[in-house]
């Protein structure tokens, strides 16, 4: 965070060991100690805090979106009913075709009783020689 090396921490120690004295300076160490442990404490607080209400945010907004996205479910439920109806005429067409008199292709076989099919007789040879 503050990006202090151990150069930087000799010289401070220094400088407190010169101005604070030898006598002193274990009970402001232990004071500082606590103090940064608070700074910690209040930091991690807040930031838990924060991302608490970034996630109440959040839930508040996937409630909105679905409170708007209403209008897709009944698309959806209209959709479901156009389709049953669709079935349902397939069901009558099928019903209906069913019951129509079958074409047994009768027609047909007369047809190829009144022409008589013509057999010529070869006797192997396919090119007629």
């Amino acid at each position: 965070m503050f990006d202090i090396g151990f150069s930087e921490l000799v010289l401070i120690a220094i400088v407190a060991l010169l101005v604070i004295g030898p006598d002193r300076l274990p009970k402001v160490a232990r004071t500082a100690g606590l103090w940064v442990g608070k700074m910690r404490g209040f930091v991690s607080s807040v930031k838990a805090d924060i991302d608490h209400e970034l996630a109440a945010d959040e839930l508040k907004k996937i409630l909105k979106e679905q409170a708007d996205s209403t209008g897709i479910h009944e698309i959806i439920e209209d959709t479901k009913s156009a389709a049953a109806d669709i079935q349902q005429q397939d069901y009558v067409m099928r019903a209906i075709v069913d019951d129509a008199p079958e074409d047994d292709g009768s027609d047909l076989d007369s047809d190829k009783d009144k022409q008589p099919a013509k057999i010529e007789k070869t006797d192997g040879n396919e090119r007629g020689e």
